[in-house]
């Protein structure tokens, strides 16, 4: 069994080892220091002898190198070869797998019945799962950002160690999955625990596992509890402060019960940052407020829309109403009809208007309105004491008359009713309201 030393040994880079096996291209070695593909942390890259390492993966308890095919040749068995791991990719992973369990330490301090379900390093971001009484919200994210900053600020010891699985299920608050932390096992009875050590800090962050009153609780134990403790087979900084920014980009909610979170480490973290500190002092510029009082600004803007948005709407109102009073008055079916043309209008905004004109003591019966525009529609408004006088108009009634006649669809009731899809010019509709 030839099992990756990178996990008790994340800083090695370089390293001699003896070619135990070659299959085509995928070289097993007798020792290695390259991270295999395991639990969501991706596969170190470098190089053997010069040939780039394109994969990492183990199969039946071996690490298995896969050599790119065009890079260089393939050591024979036997051989001693030098191998180097790629530092920056390798420190990127380090960094972003540690910040994950950061991150989930902060959601013990801000989550109810809080449970783990995976991870996964991409290049430019990192996702944690989460399952959770309750899915989080806008505040939750950035209090989990907040904290897991204050976290790497503190500059918390963080440590692994190697011990029974059932010592280390005993643990007051590990979290332990192990379809998502295989390399934990490493096929044995031992588990493998990595430990971020607790804090003091001046905002309290050290509640957690085991305690609020800094009783010691788990492997890291000395005093206050520990921040986070977890089976996990994955390489990890020696200092929280190693980790730099952390920048919680979005959540989503991939099952149910399930949160995801994603956020950012190094660059990324850092380019999101300033793109979010940009965005809003160019929208405090625009509101002439500082930062800090763009939520009060925004209330204030909100509440001017809205006050103009219903200003808008009577004046919309009057409009229509006035262009309805304008209408042509015929006889039809026994009652009198306004018809005509507007523009500019759905035929929800017609309902109010409608029902104004109609109140006048000298309105018609009835009024048949025709949209303008690509999508000409039609409108029926009938007064309440004419639809139920006997065999008065029915809105309803004609805008089926009028579908029939020049295609499209709709419906209402024998006061109000509407249609579209109409397969004619608006005028031609209403000419022939007019005629029938």
């Amino acid at each position: 069994m030839t099992a990756s030393r990178a996990p008790a040994e994340p800083d090695v880079r370089a390293f001699e080892a003896t070619v135990e096996s070659v299959d085509d291209r995928s070289v097993v070695l007798d020792e290695t220091y390259f991270y295999a593909e395991s639990g969501g942390q991706p596969a170190d890259r470098g190089t053997i002898d010069g040939t780039l390492v394109a994969d990492v993966f183990e199969r039946d308890g071996r690490v298995v190198h896969v050599l790119d095919d065009e890079s260089g040749g393939v050591p024979a068995v036997g051989e001693t070869v030098s191998a180097m791991v790629d530092d920056a990719f390798r420190r990127y992973c380090t960094r972003a797998h540690t910040a994950s369990h950061v991150l989930y330490g902060a959601a013990r301090r801000t989550c109810e019945d809080l449970g783990y379900a995976g991870f996964d390093i991409s290049e430019t971001k990192v996702r944690v799962d989460l399952t959770t009484a309750e899915p989080l919200d806008d505040a939750d994210l950035v209090e989990l950002e907040r904290l897991a900053n204050r976290a790497v600020w503190d500059s918390l010891p963080v440590s692994w160690e190697t011990m029974p699985e059932a010592e280390a299920r005993a643990l007051d608050g590990i979290a332990f999955n192990t379809k998502t932390e295989e390399g934990a096992m490493s096929g044995s009875e031992a588990v493998r625990v990595v430990t971020i050590d607790g804090a003091r800090g001046a905002d309290g962050a050290a509640g957690g596992p085991g305690g609020a009153d800094g009783a010691a609780g788990g492997p890291g134990g000395a005093g206050a509890p520990p921040w986070d403790v977890a089976a996990c087979g994955g390489t990890h900084v020696r200092n929280t402060s190693e980790i730099g920014p952390i920048s919680v980009l979005d959540r989503s909610n991939p099952g149910e019960g399930v949160t995801r979170v994603e956020f950012a480490v190094g660059p990324t973290a850092i380019d999101h940052e300033a793109a979010v500190h940009d965005a809003a002092l160019t929208a405090a510029t625009a509101l002439d407020a500082r930062i800090g009082d763009l939520p009060d600004a925004v209330d204030r803007l909100r509440e001017r829309a809205d006050d103009l948005e219903a200003d808008l709407q009577t004046v919309t109102t009057d409009l229509l109403a006035a262009r309805l009073r304008e209408f042509a008055v015929v006889d039809a079916d026994g009652a009198t009809w306004g018809v005509g043309t507007v523009d500019d209008a759905s035929p929800n905004d017609l309902r109010e208007p409608a029902q104004r004109v109609l109140a006048a003591a000298d309105a018609p019966d009835a009024i048949a309105a025709v949209g303008t525009g690509d999508a000409p529609f039609v409108v029926a408004a009938v007064a309440d004491d004419a639809a139920g006088a006997g065999d008065g108009p029915d809105a309803g009634a004609v805008v089926e008359a009028v579908t029939d006649e020049f295609g499209g669809g709709g419906g209402g009731g024998p006061t109000f009713a509407q249609g579209g899809g109409l397969d004619a010019h608006p005028e031609a509709v209403v000419a022939w309201l007019r005629e029938r």
